[in-house]
């Protein structure tokens, strides 16, 4: 990462990071086929407070890193933590959400507290996890990336903004969104949507010890509520925030209560360990 916060030509391994504010680090991690600048609606409030550090994860917006497996992933998220002092408070939206997860189980001590927005062990349903999207829709979904993604993808934001109060006003800033760093490449979002597929994470949320703030869209289609309050019981040091008439995008439709939550979380935990 540049002082800019921008990839240095030449070096494929660096993500694209975008910083503002002072205050505790703060490191923020989209969703699927999207890129961090899909946050601009709500890193003004974080700013206020927080060094917030929004990350291109690889293959995505101007990131060039090659993506791989969720561990790559992980990994290149932890280079930036490296890069900005060590440790962090991590949120992560969706996609973004495993990432942090398999980070905090990876290397615990550079992830300080956790906000896990949307986010779900598994995006798959089966017997035993009745929350989540049938694997024949994920599938149909694959294929029909590999005819036409961009027309996909923004049949794909229709879904996250499902049952919202503000799906209007959110689906327009989703849109936007989408190509405004360019789009990512084939090979990138087949290999996304595969972890999307065989990720499961059930068995190893027990062991994460950090602090963790679930928050859950009350009308989320992608990753239900009960997905949330399910990942919340699960890990031992989580809470649990549902917004109200809130979708799969909690921070364009509902901003202020998405930051007035992580702002309420992170007091909290810092008061917790300055007691500690």
């Amino acid at each position: 990462m540049s002082a800019q916060g921008r990839p240095e030509r030449g070096d494929p391994m660096t993500l694209h990071v975008e910083t503002s504010g002072e205050g505790p680090p703060l490191v923020m991690l989209h969703g699927f086929a999207l890129h961090g600048g899909v946050f601009a609606t709500v890193v003004p409030a974080l700013a206020r407070r927080y060094r917030v550090h929004v990350v291109d994860l690889p293959g995505h917006g101007h990131s060039i890193a090659p993506a791989g497996g969720l561990d790559a992933y992980a990994q290149a998220v932890a280079t930036v933590i490296d890069s900005i002092g060590g440790s962090a408070s991590l949120v992560g939206w969706s996609f973004g959400g495993q990432v942090a997860l398999r980070l905090a189980q990876l290397r615990p001590k550079q992830v300080h507290s956790l906000v896990l927005a949307c986010t779900t062990p598994k995006f798959v349903a089966s017997e035993s996890w009745p929350h989540a999207m049938a694997q024949q829709t994920l599938a149909r979904f694959g294929d029909e990336l590999a005819v036409s993604y961009r027309l996909t993808l923004q049949r794909f934001l229709t879904l996250q903004v499902q049952g919202s109060e503000a799906g209007r006003r959110s689906l327009h800033a989703l849109r936007e969104a989408l190509f405004a760093r360019g789009a990512p490449s084939k090979e990138t979002l087949s290999g996304a949507l595969r972890i999307l597929m065989q990720t499961d994470l059930r068995d190893d949320v027990a062991a994460i010890s950090t602090p963790t703030l679930v928050i859950a869209g009350q009308r989320d289609a992608l990753t239900p509520a009960a997905a949330g309050a399910w990942l919340a019981a699960a890990m031992p040091q989580a809470r649990y925030r549902e917004i109200a008439g809130a979708a799969h995008a909690p921070f364009l439709s509902h901003a202020d209560a998405f930051a007035a939550a992580i702002d309420q979380f992170l007091d909290v935990d810092a008061a917790t360990l300055s007691r500690a």
